[in-house]
This record gives structure tokens, C-alpha cells and sequence, in this order.
């Protein structure tokens, strides 16, 4: 990431980036998966973030 970004746009993209992760499989195992994936995951090219 570079320097030249100011604080609070760095701490938003890393907020972004740690939402980012699939859930864990422990979460699928323990709501006998009817929880099965992060329906706001989003793909660097896909879609892009807006208010960043």
C-alpha cells in the first residue's frame, strides 16, 4: 500500500480487506451449512469499492 494515503482510507481498505476472507469452515460445520458463503465477497476485479 503506498505512503501517501492518509490514515483513516488506510484503516478503511484494511477493514475491507479482513471482510473480504470466505467464513471458516467451522461456521458451515455448526450451522449444518445453511450458512454457506460470504454473500458480500467481493472480487478485486469485479466489483469495486465506492466510498474508499
Amino acid at each position: 500500500m503506498a505512503r501517501a494515503k492518509p490514515l483513516a482510507k488506510k484503516l478503511r481498505l484494511i477493514n475491507r480487506e479482513k471482510s473480504n476472507s470466505p467464513i471458516p469452515v467451522w461456521v458451515i460445520a455448526k450451522t449444518m451449512r445453511k450458512i454457506r458463503y460470504r454473500p458480500r465477497l467481493r472480487h478485486w476485479r469485479r466489483s469495486k469499492l465506492k466510498d474508499v
